[in-house]
């Protein structure tokens, strides 16, 4: 795909993609942030492993998981990731009103009632100002619901979250067609 005033770096397709990149091909297009990585294998290499673990099945619920990177991905302004992430959202378990919440359409006090997950979002919130510590209301919100080690892994999960969004924002990635025609069926777009 050449370069456009739509998108900073051109996407690779299977034809273009460097040797070292050319398996995540396999199974037809990877997608935009695998086909701008591909760009350099030796990256692309380190990245994955590292998203798919930050970001993919783990001690937590994947609805929990959700709550981060949609709410980090809308507080960080990350298009690409807001809609990429509000399917995903969905199938995992949250219903259209609370991922309009986590989109800030709505007010999440007013949608969440459980209080782990209203902590969660708070602490979400927090960790993607990054004005320093997170204050200590939030973190003894969180604290009353999650343990240490799920609390590092929100954390992680909302840093690189973070990460993803400034990749995707800097590089104007574009959200799939299969994406967005589900985004329009559920009325997101």
């Amino acid at each position: 795909m050449p370069r456009t005033r739509e998108n900073a770096v051109r996407l690779l397709d299977a034809a273009q993609a460097p040797l070292l990149a050319r398996r995540y091909y396999a199974q037809g297009d990877p997608g935009s942030l695998v086909s701008s990585l591909a760009q350099v294998p030796e990256l692309l290499e380190v990245a994955l492993p590292f998203i798919g673990t930050a970001l993919g099945p783990s001690a937590l619920p994947w609805r929990t998981k959700e709550l981060v990177i949609v709410r980090v991905s809308a507080r960080a302004q990350c298009r690409y990731c807001v809609q990429t992430h509000t399917p995903v959202a969905l199938d995992a378990g949250l219903n259209r009103t609370e991922v309009r919440a986590l989109r800030g359409e709505l007010d999440y006090a007013e949608v969440f009632h459980d209080p782990a997950e209203r902590a969660v979002v708070a602490w979400s919130d927090a960790v993607a100002a990054a004005k320093g510590p997170v204050a200590r209301e939030v973190r003894d919100a969180l604290f009353e619901h999650f343990e240490d080690h799920e609390i590092v892994e929100l954390t992680m999960l909302a840093g690189a979250t973070l990460m993803l969004n400034r990749f995707a924002t800097a590089l104007e990635l574009p959200t799939s067609e299969a994406t967005l025609a589900r985004l329009a069926a559920e009325e997101f777009l």
